[in-house]
Order: C-alpha cells, then structure tokens, then sequence
C-alpha cells in the first residue's frame, strides 16, 4: 500500500494551472477538473477517486466493485496517456486482487494476461510478476512456462533497457530450473532405487539453469538468490573450484556495488572448504569495512587473537569495541567475554594500559552511558556471568570516570 499514492497519482499529471478547485471528498483529497473535461472523463476521475479511498480504508470489495467500471477510461484516452492509464489498471488492479478475502488464482491470471496484451510495454514485467504470484502459490511449472514465453518476446527495436529485462527473465526462469532441480534431488535422496533417467533429468535441470546463472552474473548488480543458487549446484557436482572463482569474483569485483552478503557467502564456502585462517581473515577484513556490527565480526577478533601477534591482538581489540559501540551487541556475554581474553592477552605487554587508553579516547564521552549506567547494571544482574564480566571491565576501560555500574563485590580482572 506504500505506493499506491504514487501510482494514482499518475492520472494527475496535467499542468497545474489547467484545474480548478472542487469541493472536498471525505478523505480531504482535492478533486480537481480540466475546463475542457466532458462527462465521461469526469466520471472515470471521480471513479479512481473512489477506489483510491475504498482502498486506503482497505475496503476491497468496495474497490473491486468501482475497479470493474474504471477501465472504461481506455475507451477515450490518447495515445499520451492509454500507456499511464493502463499501468494504474495494472498496479491498482493486482493489489485489490491481493487483498481481497475472495480473490483467485484464476482473477489473477485474467488480470495479467489482459495486462500482458495492452500494448504499452510492461510486458516482461507483468509477466515476472505474474510468475511470481504463480510461484508462491506453489505453481512452480507453470510459472516457468510463462518465464518461457516472456523469454521470446519482442517489441520493435531492442534497446538496452529491454535487454536487461530479458536478461532478468532468463535468470528468474533459470532459478525456476534450479527450484526443480532441487525437489528431484531431493527425490532422489529419498528413493531406494534410482533409475538411470531420473539422474539424467535432474542433471538437465541443472544445465538449463546454470548457463543463464553464469551469465546473469556478469552484468553489475546484487545477485544473492543466483549466486547462492548457480554456486550450490556446482558444490553438489564436486566443481568446487568454479564455486570459489564464482564467488571471488562477486565479492571483489570492482564494478559490482558493495554488497556484504558477497563476503559472506565466500567466508562460509572458505569455512568449508578451505579453512585457512589467512583467508578467512583476508574475506572479513572486507566485511568489516562494509558493516562492522556485523556477527561474523566476533569471529574474526578470534581468529586475529588466536595468531597472538600484537598487531593482530589489537586489531582484534577495534574489531570487540567497534562491536560494541553498537546498541544490539550490548548484552551480548560472547562479546564481553571476548573483550575479556583480549585485554587479558594485552596485560602481557608493558603498553597494554595506553594501548586501551587509546582506544577508548574518542569513546569515553559516550561510552559509559551506553554500557555503564545503574540502570545496566540492574538490567545485566538477569545475567550474573555478563554482570560480573561488565564489572571488572568498566574500571579498565574508564579508568578516570565515575561510574554507576557496579555489582555487591567488586570484580577485577
């Protein structure tokens, strides 16, 4: 419902100054005419009008019963505006059906193909949309063989918007196959006795989506459903080399946006695969630049702190306060306890006190009263293991300020 605004407010885009003032609806929205508007037109505004406040009141049979009049409209508007007439049908007309108690899949699939057919250009798009609907209520072929259609549509001259969408279509049709391929796997996990034919399906399934997986990956953009779809397929058939390239590359492509699931998916296949410290490291640095509250961060302090460099210790130390500054890890008794095997290690230098102090410089104005308050600690006491360690940090971390944060003995390191 966000955006029906937008979407009706399509029929208003005559210059300002060609309408006149009417009389309030009941919504308080102004209804506004041409001095040129004839009846019908008067008619089918009023009508939009209506439905639009049916809706924002979620009065769906209302709306439904006024949206079998409105496209009437069609049967006068110009050529200027038959294309934004016909997407208010189309936008308005799909969301009643999604909200009303006694809409079909049948009302569906009329709504889409009528909409397919209006010749103004939304056609791959209504068709993605009509497969998704399909999708979700379980139609998984049939929503591949409108993907399919859509696949050989063309209108005029193809331009490189066009070409995207296609190159969407295709992927979506390729995820459908890929949806398939799961269920015969699944199948045949499940079965005793496998017959030569049923692999063999399985295995064309899996063709069929990867050449249109592999190469929707190569056009810049976010791909987390087909990347994690194309890269399972490969792992399933022992092509694991190709699954790490594929994953490589998403995350560090230059022209691709900054996306941290991609480090994400690579930190778990590395987990997996090749579970080199150096590595995975190397994949969380990335990470930690793109979302430093991120949960995997408590894996890379680890890890910096199990190479027991002092370098690294410290860093690890950042990645825990970084953590931290973060209102959502602030009961969390894996990060405190972290925190704590971290200045424990750090207690082994002579600098360790000014390597903390440093540290927290830029924190101490605002730090205690996100952790160290009476309030904190009343609300840490549920967790008798979070309190304790909380308390024996406080002192550490704000040596030189008066804090409310304490327990009934006093706690040290």
């Amino acid at each position: 419902m966000d955006d029906l605004e937008s979407e009706v407010e399509l029929i208003d885009d005559i210059p300002k100054a060609q309408w006149k003032k009417k009389p309030k609806l009941s919504l308080g929205m102004r209804v506004n005419e041409t001095p040129k508007e004839t009846g019908f037109h008067q008619s089918t505004r009023l009508c939009l009008e209506q439905i639009r406040e049916a809706m924002l009141h979620h009065r769906w049979q209302e709306a439904a019963e006024y949206m079998a009049c409105y496209p009437q409209i069609l049967e006068a508007t110009t050529f200027v505006s038959a294309r934004r007439d016909k997407e208010v049908i189309w936008r308005i007309g799909t969301e009643i059906l999604h909200h009303h108690p006694n809409s079909k899949l049948q009302d569906y699939n009329i709504i889409y193909e009528r909409m397919k057919h209006a010749g103004f250009g939304h056609y791959l798009m209504i068709s993605l949309e009509h497969a998704f609907h399909l999708m979700v209520n379980g139609y998984i072929e049939e929503a591949k063989r409108q993907l399919s259609i859509a696949e050989s549509w063309r209108y005029g001259k193809e331009t490189a918007v066009q070409h995207q969408k296609s190159s969407l279509i295709q992927a979506y049709r390729s995820l459908l196959d890929y949806i398939i391929w799961c269920d015969k796997k699944y199948k045949l996990r499940h079965t005793e006795y496998v017959e030569p034919g049923q692999s063999k399906d399985m295995n064309n399934y899996c063709r069929q989506a990867s050449v249109n997986l592999k190469e929707i990956l190569k056009i810049p953009g976010v791909w987390d459903p087909f990347i994690i779809s194309y890269v399972e397929m490969l792992v399933y058939y022992d092509n694991h080399e190709e699954a790490l390239t594929v994953l490589t590359n998403y995350a560090y492509d230059a022209t691709f946006p900054p996306n941290p699931n991609a480090y994400v998916y690579l930190y778990k296949f590395l987990k997996e695969h090749d579970p080199s410290a150096r590595n995975l490291m190397k994949v969380l640095k990335k990470l930690r630049v793109l979302v430093p509250s991120h949960e995997l961060m408590l894996e890379y302090s680890s890890l910096l702190l199990q190479t027991e460099k002092t370098s690294n210790v410290q860093k690890a130390l950042r990645v825990v306060l970084e953590m931290l500054d973060f209102a959502c890890w602030r009961s969390n008794l894996d990060v405190w306890k972290l925190l704590k095997a971290i200045i424990q290690t750090l207690q082994l230098q002579d600098d360790w006190e000014d390597v903390v102090l440093r540290n927290m410089r830029e924190r101490k104005d605002w730090w205690p009263m996100l952790h160290f308050t009476s309030m904190h600690s009343i609300k840490d006491s549920e967790n008798p293991k979070l309190l304790k360690i909380k308390s024996s940090l406080a002192k550490i971390l704000c040596p030189d300020l008066p804090l409310q944060y304490t327990t009934e003995t006093d706690a040290t390191l």
